[in-house]
């Protein structure tokens, strides 16, 4: 079985190499070339929507799981491919914000109520809340991955991390995961990734695009919510793992949303950016963002997971220094400032 798994895993990776390639021969006639401007951070014309590479290699790993796991695979899947199909879109014809945002609610909202996770299993207003609160939270985490992906590798480099980190600890605490398609879904998801990467390390050839951020946002979600279901992971250390990029994403928009701005346009005043610019490439700070989640972010969310009730300290702990580095790094100032 796990040979099987491990074939479809592979065919994953293959099947994204292949989508790319083809991407990037045809990006001109398929509108997705993304120009430079003030706003990016890049400086010459370079093939978009490589994330259809990383959706056609998860989706495939999430076909061979269907069936498996009651309704979630067929219910995340479908979501899943909603939110590249909308990110395809909005990266060939550019989506009003506010549409972008209702459909994602949408996606989202119903597949909360298809799959019924066990905290809002009920029926009382407590529960009504908390579910509306975890709809608006997944959509938030989803925009603020697209937000972080400005350089490259970026969020190809976290995707990996926050897809293999809950597989890795789960070995530990939870052996029998390495039996369920879902641990299967997310390595193959993973093994698509790396082979986007393989064309988006800077500097790179292709970008992701929306359709493969806002796909990514959505799925990692998805397997969060599901590892901290079946007992894998706990809240605290999804929290520990997702750090970087909540970090960075969050401060910056708060520091924006004070100085009166629009906080949906696009922009390169994430602590990652300015960081790029002033060391004049976008490699040290990916290899840096790594480092962080290897050496930092891991080992607390081992701790989490081994002690579970210092789960809330532990969380403040990865949290407080990022915060404090990413303020310094400039997260939300004017690039004149």
């Amino acid at each position: 079985m796990v040979a099987a798994d491990l074939f479809v895993a592979a065919a994953s990776g293959v099947v994204a190499v292949l989508a790319v390639l083809l991407v990037m021969r045809h990006a001109a006639r398929l509108g997705l070339v993304q120009q430079p401007n003030a706003r990016s951070s890049h400086v010459r014309a370079t093939p978009a929507g490589g994330g259809i590479g990383i959706v056609l290699g998860a989706v495939l790993a999430g076909i061979f799981a269907v069936g498996s796991e009651s309704v979630f695979v067929p219910a995340v899947l479908v979501a899943s491919v909603g939110f590249a199909v909308l990110g395809l879109w909005d990266d060939i014809r550019p989506v009003p914000a506010t549409a972008r945002l209702a459909v994602q609610l949408v996606l989202v909202a119903v597949t909360l109520a298809v799959v019924s996770p066990p905290w809002i299993s009920g029926g009382d207003a407590w529960t009504a809340l908390f579910y509306a609160l975890l709809t608006l939270a997944i959509v938030y985490w989803v925009n603020l991955y697209n937000f972080m992906d400005g350089i490259d590798g970026v969020a190809g480099s976290e995707a990996l991390f926050l897809l293999l980190a809950p597989l890795g600890l789960s070995l530990f605490w939870a052996q029998a995961a390495t039996a369920s398609p879902l641990f299967w879904w997310a390595a193959g998801t993973a093994a698509a990734v790396v082979a986007f990467l393989c064309f988006n390390w800077p500097p790179a050839k292709i970008f992701m695009g929306d359709v493969g951020s806002t796909f990514l946002g959505f799925l990692i979600a998805a397997f969060a919510l599901a590892e901290i279901a079946y007992g894998w992971l706990s809240p605290s250390t999804a929290l520990i793992l997702a750090a970087c990029f909540i970090t960075d994403g969050t401060l910056t928009l708060l520091r924006r949303a004070l100085q009166g701005e629009n906080i949906m346009t696009a922009h390169r005043r994430h602590a990652y950016q300015q960081l790029a610019r002033r060391f004049g490439s976008h490699r040290p700070v990916v290899l840096a963002m790594t480092a962080i989640n290897l050496i930092w972010l891991l080992p607390l969310a081992a701790a989490a997971e081994a002690a579970p009730a210092l789960g809330p300290f532990l969380v403040a702990v990865a949290y407080a220094p990022l915060a404090v580095g990413a303020l310094a790094a400039g997260a939300g100032r004017s690039e004149h400032a």
